[in-house]
């Protein structure tokens, strides 16, 4: 199955002709953020369900026209690119257009979720490792090879978060091996920021703090 299976027809562009009260009967009848809206059959942008309830219902959309939201993806993006316009747009319909600029259909954002949670990354066994390094000292090769050189398997991994110059990295690693893994990402000068139960790392910090503290006391 590709994403593209996954376009949906059910709801046509609105002509900007129409009166506002058009989209707005469309927003009471869905739980959809926009409605795409066409001139003169070619898609021109979406309007938001926030702005739109505010409006006149008598008043021709085009009048409206500078609320356009201009967003949409083509037939052939990426499935990652699609889920990326989505978290950019803040919405949970996204248009898909042609080579020609006409107008296929929408995807709903459950839908690439879905296709998301159907990849090796989420759904096959393993363990989410976040780690951090300075935005020059991490490489994804660097990262790979300490994964794969302990016969650990890499389902995936991507940058989580950057703040302060220091890049968050998430990834996805079979359990083959796993305390050998953590312990290699420290020797190379990765923190490790996710907690882990077969980190003996922190367990052994944990137990020597422990006796420490302990000692202090008598």
């Amino acid at each position: 199955m590709t994403l593209t299976d996954s376009i949906i027809n059910d709801i046509k562009p609105v002509s900007e002709k129409e009166n506002i009260g058009e989209v707005q009967s469309i927003f009471t009848q869905t739980t959809y953020s926009h409605v795409p809206i066409e001139r003169d059959g070619v898609y021109v942008g979406s309007l938001p369900e926030n702005d739109t309830h505010c409006l006149d219902a008598d008043t021709p959309i085009s009048e409206y026209s500078h609320g356009y939201e201009h967003f949409f993806v083509r037939f052939e993006t990426n499935w990652l690119d699609v889920l990326e316009a989505f978290a950019q747009n803040g919405c949970n319909l996204m248009p898909v257009l042609g080579e020609n600029n006409q107008y296929l259909g929408y995807y709903e954002l459950e839908d690439v979720m879905n296709f998301f949670n159907n990849t090796p990354f989420i759904n096959e066994p393993g363990s989410v490792v976040v780690i951090e390094k300075g935005v020059q000292d991490y490489s994804f090769s660097e990262i790979s090879q300490i994964v794969e050189s302990n016969d650990g398997k890499l389902w995936g991994m991507f940058i989580s978060k950057i703040e302060n110059d220091v890049a968050e990295i998430s990834l996805k690693i079979g359990r083959s091996n796993f305390n050998d893994i953590l312990a290699a990402f420290r020797r190379y000068s990765y923190i490790i920021v996710s907690s882990h139960q077969e980190d003996t790392f922190l367990t052994d910090l944990r137990a020597r703090s422990q006796y420490l503290e302990k000692y202090l006391n008598i």
